[in-house]
């Protein structure tokens, strides 16, 4: 791999790796959130529904600043949004460490998850144009390279709370506050370097140009994301968010003189929608199912397990591209076979040993399907430039935030609670919490209560009313990897419906005007 001559700058290599320290600062964050959710549950009596509004805000702030970022990035420059997204990093660790009590923490670890995650999306916004202008020959290894960081910070973070928090017990502020170490190395790796300007900042390609591929569908994606946003994380009325949204498509609209956009855009961004979801959002609570299936430990080690998978793995996109023979839109059908069956073993899976086989087919599948999207988009619609790429990101982690984490929060509460009643109704009656736990339209339901249910686990000696509150947890929460499992089995036959398509027009290859060489 030769990363220091393949860079079309002299700091090529210099700008990718300060790229992958920024994004790797994300990944520890994520990983040490996902290992402390049992501790604020603990604290401040948060149900799984609640937990999963609050880490969905590390996914929705993310998309706020992709978007935002790579609408603008091409006009004022790569170097203004670091310096923002590392002031934001540093903000957000205080505004999360302002959660001291039920009546506060809440909004205060809301909103720090929110700013943490803007700088993350801003940071995405520079990262994946700028090593898509960098390495224009060859997209998909290149940002595979880039994106191995997420696992490699998510490895370091899952070890650093596995010691700090079941070894040491340390408090979560401090485990949480590891993140700003890798933030303070981004910064100084990126500090006065000399940008290169993207494919279509170099030919003076205007937004509304850029934007025209993503047109009036493209925006109606994006529109009702932010309606979603606006409802659930906001809380304003119905028709106060569908008017934000709505104003998005016609912003757009006017924006590219009313273009109605690429189709095949706009199944990328759909697909991509999928995989926010089963990436991310299951990424978010595996740790906290494993836990409860296995012990916290073993929850910790299968986190760190499928997080070294991805992390190798995705410095052989390359390998796999050229010697295999298979196109990205390839790769991204396998791999939606291979998440499929590892979530559908994981759902059933009852040793530890099936968790470590399970959880590793799963992280196989799940390894190439954010990069190599971005890959994608990229050799497809070159005149997009940042647009398109910032757009798609940010409507992943959308999902990850609004549908992904509180929807598995919502299967976890719901069939745990149905377990409960089916087994023993009256120990229901004594647990359930007051406030219903909703999900976009599925019915509500009264989750099991997250102090009763943290107690039950930490007994040292469980009553039978306790051992019924952990069964249930743990039948609802193999339910919910079952459910799960049907993401990666729509995207599987999107991605062939791909393949077929591309055959048709005699394989997969970059569109005219992209230099990308597969």
């Amino acid at each position: 791999m030769s990363i220091k001559t393949d860079g079309i700058a002299p700091n090529s290599a210099r700008l990718l790796w300060a790229g992958f320290m920024a994004i790797l600062a994300a990944g520890v964050g994520f990983a040490l959130r996902g290992g402390i959710f049992d501790n604020w549950g603990q604290e401040f009596g948060f149900s799984a529904t609640t937990l999963g509004v609050i880490g969905g805000a590390g996914f929705t702030g993310f998309c706020f600043g992709i978007i935002l970022g790579g609408v603008i990035v091409d006009k004022i420059g790569y170097g203004k949004l670091v310096l923002l997204a590392f002031a934001l990093h540093v903000v957000s660790a205080f505004v999360t460490f302002g959660a001291s009590s039920p009546a506060n923490a809440e909004t205060f670890l809301f909103w720090g998850m929110f700013l943490f995650a803007y700088a993350n999306g801003t940071l995405e916004a520079v990262a994946n144009p700028l090593v898509a202008t960098l390495y224009p020959k060859n997209r998909t290894h290149y940002l595979n390279i880039l994106h191995a960081s997420w696992p490699a910070g998510m490895v370091l973070g899952a070890i650093a709370g596995w010691f700090l928090d079941d070894k040491f017990q340390i408090g979560w502020k401090i485990q949480l506050s590891l993140y700003l170490i890798p933030t303070v190395i981004y910064g100084i790796m990126f500090m006065g370097q000399k940008f290169p300007k993207s494919e279509a900042s170099e030919k003076g390609a205007k937004l509304g140009e850029m934007s025209k591929d993503i047109g009036l569908i493209g925006a109606a994606l994006v529109g009702y994301m932010v309606m979603l946003f606006a409802s659930q994380s906001l809380h304003l009325p119905a028709g106060v968010a569908w008017a934000i949204g709505g104003a998005i498509v016609i912003a757009v609209g006017f924006l590219t003189k009313f273009s109605f956009g690429s189709l095949l855009l706009f199944v990328f961004f759909f697909t991509h929608i999928l995989v926010g979801a089963v990436e991310l959002g299951t990424d978010g609570w595996i740790q906290n199912i494993t836990g409860n299936l296995f012990t916290s430990e073993q929850g910790k080690f299968l986190f760190i397990w499928t997080s070294a998978i991805m992390f190798f793995l995705r410095f052989t996109a390359n390998f796999i591209e050229k010697n295999l023979k298979l196109s990205p839109v390839g790769i991204l059908f396998l791999s939606a076979v291979f998440a499929f069956v590892g979530l559908r073993l994981a759902s059933g899976m009852e040793t530890f040993f099936m968790a470590v086989i399970a959880l590793g087919v799963y992280a196989i599948g799940k390894t190439f399907f954010w990069p190599t999207m971005l890959a994608v988009v990229s050799d497809q619609f070159p005149r997009s430039g940042a647009v398109a790429i910032s757009v798609m990101g940010g409507l992943g982690f959308f999902s990850a935030g609004l549908l992904g984490g509180p929807g598995l929060g919502y299967s976890k509460d719901r069939f745990a609670a149905e377990e409960l009643q089916r087994t023993n109704m009256a120990v229901y009656e004594q647990v359930k919490s007051e406030k219903a736990s909703e999900f976009i339209f599925f019915k509500p339901v009264n989750a099991i209560s997250g102090t009763a249910m943290e107690e039950a686990r930490h007994a040292p000696e469980r009553t039978l009313e306790q051992q019924a509150l952990v069964e249930a947890s743990e039948a609802g929460d193999r339910k919910t990897l079952a459910v799960d499992s049907y993401i990666p089995l729509t995207m599987a036959g999107i991605y062939l419906l791909l393949l077929l398509y591309y055959r048709s027009k005699g394989g997969y290859r970059p569109a005219d005007g992209a230099t990308g060489g597969h």
